[in-house]
């Protein structure tokens, strides 16, 4: 099939449509390499039933070099024929060894075995080697950027309205201190994916025929493959669904800060606001009509990926019932989790390019910013004169609030003229007067905070990384 006729917009646009980023995640997100993964489960449980004298060492070392050669093409090519898919995977590996070894393939293993271990497989290598990385790679560029624009005075906003003075740098460092959060708590659940050896319906029925610890069996098989069974065998024929889904929170909750950061820049592109913009870049075309526009197009992808995407976490919820011991109504649904962490890791992707191409306009923060700068003094004028034993503050600054509109007169002048305040306003400190003659004067502890949450969060990361040289 050409990549044009395909039916999903992931494929034919985004994860297909750069080759580049598709390279990346081919080997563990495509189904030839769910295929592998679920072949090398087979090898595995060969060199265990080896390990414990059910077959020779020899048998084991035939199955490893055979299961190295199969394709995902002739065990579908199978499939079509048998209609069922692991044992569709048992036939080929079958078919490439030798008749005293395939007694031994498969053999007291069940589908789910196979296939909930090897998606604990293919999950926990596509966290550790593509997804953590990304996203370590994208807090690395929001830590550096904070750090740039620490000290760059813009307004806040609450309520979609002027607040009160803060610095880019500050605002930005709020995304840091989320996302690098969720870097842990990703790579914490990948850490935990589960693997399982226990047979038809979770209970070791066959394996205990053999010998009197299948447990043992089944730790040696999950330790071939870097895996830990569940905590307490008590499970049905699959392994306990909480295990994935904790991955996929996690990876949805992560989704959803890139969403959140999307936003807030794509908002900070309005027209009359302008305080961030792309790099001028001739050759791209903002509008099919109007060649003057330059659209936040990135911004809007990763939003607009994330409404898609965010609902499957409801399908994996859904996936986590089975009937009694086990049924197929999650057999096809919990095929798309994979698109789940792949359009995330895209959004990384379209986010990191973004971020490279992003015009801060610290001009217009600072005009925006002195467009409310009567405004925003307000809330220091309340506190200052509540602090030093002012009885209504609160309510004294708002009559003067309103007298700016009776009078015309600006918040400072009607200030420093009512005779109200000004025993108060006598006791004030140098650093409290300029907090209330310039808003630039006023962002509290915002330059300070933001280094603060750049160096712990480079510490934590550097902690983090130090941790994944230990484990390989």
């Amino acid at each position: 099939m050409q990549l044009y006729e395909a039916v999903s917009p992931l494929d034919f646009r985004y994860y297909g449509g750069d080759e580049t980023f598709m390279k990346r995640l081919l080997p563990y997100v495509s189904e030839a390499g769910y295929v592998t993964c679920q072949a090398k489960v087979e090898a595995a449980l060969v060199r265990t039933l080896a390990k414990y004298g059910v077959c020779t060492a020899e048998i084991a070392d035939e199955v490893e070099q055979a299961v190295e050669h199969v394709t995902a093409e002739e065990v579908y090519e199978e499939q079509r024929r048998i209609r069922h898919n692991i044992r569709s995977l048992v036939n080929v590996i079958r078919n490439k060894i030798s008749p005293e070894a395939r007694p031994y393939v498969h053999l007291f293993a069940t589908s789910a075995d196979i296939l909930d271990t090897a998606t604990a497989i293919r999950f926990k290598t596509l966290i550790a080697d593509v997804i953590v990385p990304d996203m370590i790679a994208l807090e690395k560029q929001l830590i550096a950027l904070a750090r740039e624009h620490a000290d760059t005075p813009q307004i806040g906003r609450t309520h979609g309205q002027h607040a009160e003075p803060i610095t880019f740098g500050y605002a930005l460092s709020l995304y840091v201190s989320r996302l690098g959060t969720r870097i842990k708590k990703v790579h914490e659940a990948g850490q935990n994916l589960r693997g399982q050896f226990s047979g038809a319906v979770g209970a070791f029925n066959g394996l205990a025929l053999i010998h009197d610890n299948p447990e043992k069996m089944e730790a040696d098989f999950l330790e071939l493959l870097n895996l830990k069974p569940s905590d307490t065998h008590t499970s049905t024929q699959c392994v306990e669904p909480e295990f994935i889904s904790d991955l996929a929170y996690q990876i949805t909750a992560a989704y959803t800060i890139l969403a959140n950061f999307a936003d807030d820049m794509r908002h900070l592109y309005r027209t009359e606001i302008a305080e961030v913009g792309r790099k001028y870049n001739p050759q791209l075309v903002g509008s099919s009509t109007m060649p003057h526009k330059v659209n936040p197009e990135a911004y809007e992808n990763i939003k607009s990926l994330w409404k898609a995407f965010v609902p499957r976490m409801q399908t994996v919820f859904l996936d986590s019932i089975l009937e009694h011991q086990r049924d197929l109504t999650n057999s096809a649904s919990s095929r798309f989790l994979t698109e789940l962490v792949t359009a995330f890791d895209y959004a990384i992707y379209r986010l990191r390019k973004a971020l490279n191409e992003m015009d801060v306009k610290s001009e217009n923060m600072m005009h925006n910013l002195e467009m409310s700068a009567e405004d925003t003094i307000a809330e220091p004028i309340y506190l200052l004169m509540a602090y030093y034993g002012f009885p209504d503050a609160y309510d004294h600054t708002r009559k003067l609030i309103a007298q700016v509109h009776q009078t015309g007169k600006s918040l400072s002048t009607l200030l420093w003229e009512d005779e109200t305040f000004q025993p108060f306003l006598d006791k004030l400190t140098e650093p409290q007067r300029e907090a209330l003659r310039s808003p630039t004067n006023y962002i509290g502890a915002s330059v300070q905070r933001t280094h603060a949450t750049c160096d712990e969060w480079e510490k934590r990361i550097d902690n983090l990384m130090d941790g994944f040289i230990h484990q390989k």
